[in-house]
């Protein structure tokens, strides 16, 4: 077992055998309304690859949604990695330290990405290392998450997306989430394991489906195993959160990309919902499709991303045609499935009627 796992086991977090990076909190029911005051919840399912080398920006940014180029060191981009056709394979928080260009990814697709993206290198000057597990990364949210890094940081990026380096390792603010700020400290092993103990006393040690959870709420998607080459990005309004830059040059898929944003009006959006469990017969996942009765045949939608959010409900992503939120309900697995109850986004979409 890895030290950082090793460490989190002694304060009372589980590793599942078939999840092996999905760290179980001490309480595992520590969901949305008990959020709100403070969280800290460590990320092992998020991996770290590093892009060092002359041109590693230069690479990035003919092969990613945003401009890597100009990502400056005092901000986090999201980006999105498209195949030729336009669809995601991956989602991204990108930044740049000292020495290298930084993506975030989920661990579970990490492996067949990097290799991807290392076909495309040939000659250029750029090296590529897998540091998931150099480095710790926690995600800290609520109300108290401020204050509790405050000590070691001095002062907090103050809007979603700015970030800042020390010796205590990086910031990064994304997100808002349970109506505070929320924070990414990337450490090292020894900082986090030499921090931790402080920050559990103020703030609750939470599993990562608590910071997953903080994602949907914050309208902000995740490409998983299941989803991907599912979306072009404006399908799960990937550009309205600034992970799409459309004046920059060629990248995969960029054709495709461009085009779904400037002909015509988007006729799939993501949109932010519920469900009561208890009209469930099993749990809710990424991938799943969505219909309506009046086409019981035909999926109009995908979950993007769903997590617990309560006793007796689960928040989710869901892409859907755009014309269905008029046109009745929306059930999950079946046009007889559990009945979506669509909630309003943390942000407007543009071209919403």
């Amino acid at each position: 077992m890895h030290p950082w796992q090793q460490f989190l086991t002694e304060q009372g977090f589980r590793f599942a055998a078939e999840a092996a990076h999905e760290a179980i909190g001490p309480d595992p029911l520590v969901w949305s309304e008990s959020a709100a005051d403070g969280f800290v919840a460590p990320l092992t399912d998020l991996g770290l690859i590093a892009f060092t080398g002359d041109e590693a920006a230069h690479f990035l940014h003919n092969q990613l949604t945003n401009d890597i180029e100009h990502l400056g060191p005092g901000e986090a981009r999201l980006a999105a990695y498209c195949s030729p056709k336009g669809r995601m394979l991956a989602s991204f928080l990108a930044w740049r330290t000292d020495d290298a260009v930084m993506l975030e990814l989920p661990r579970a697709i990490q492996l067949p990405v990097q290799k991807r993206l290392q076909m495309f290198i040939l000659r250029s000057k750029v090296k590529v290392a897998d540091r998931s597990d150099e480095l710790v990364v926690l995600g800290l949210g609520g109300a108290k998450a401020g204050a509790a890094l405050a000590s070691r940081f001095g002062e907090l990026p103050a809007t979603p997306y700015a970030k800042l380096d020390s010796e205590a390792g990086t910031l990064v603010r994304v997100a808002d989430a349970f109506g505070a700020p929320r924070y990414q400290w990337i450490t090292s092993v020894e900082q986090a394991q030499q921090a931790w103990p402080e920050l559990a006393r103020t703030l609750r040690p939470a599993g990562t489906s608590l910071w997953r959870l903080a994602d949907i709420l914050a309208g902000v998607p995740r490409i998983v195993a299941a989803t991907q080459e599912s979306f072009v990005p404006q399908m799960i309004n990937f550009e309205v959160i600034g992970g799409v830059n459309f004046k920059k040059g060629c990248y995969p898929g960029q054709e495709i990309v461009a085009r779904s944003q400037y002909l015509g009006k988007l006729k799939r959006r993501m949109n932010l919902a519920t469900v009561d469990a208890a009209s469930l017969t099993g749990t809710v996942e990424a991938g799943m499709e969505v219909f309506t009765p009046t086409d019981p045949e035909q999926p109009c939608g995908m979950v993007v991303n769903a997590e617990r959010s309560s006793p007796t409900e689960f928040a989710m992503l869901v892409e859907l045609k755009t014309s269905v939120l008029e046109a009745g309900t929306i059930h999950l697995a079946s046009a007889t499935g559990a009945v979506l109850n669509i909630q309003p986004l943390p942000y407007a979409i543009p071209d919403a009627a």
